[in-house]
């Protein structure tokens, strides 16, 4: 996703307008253009997980949520 015409930093939120610290991996493919083993990533922080988790749902995407690893 993009973030008011900017690319959102390696490790923050992926919601439009949010600049929040990730906390979730939200792990995603369209079915109807990604092959089995493509798979699309997003972040999210404990505010947004539920909005984009259920966006891609509503699609009936295939998606997984995982905790963020924190970086080394």
């Amino acid at each position: 996703m993009i973030s008011l015409g900017l690319e959102p930093g390696a490790e923050e939120c992926s919601r439009a307008g949010c600049r929040a610290a990730a906390q979730w991996r939200i792990e995603w493919r369209n079915p109807k253009i990604h092959t089995e083993d493509r798979r699309k990533i997003w972040l999210a922080c404990e505010e947004h997980v539920d909005f984009l988790r259920e966006f891609l749902g509503a699609r009936d995407f295939p998606l997984e949520v995982l905790p963020q690893k924190a970086s080394a």
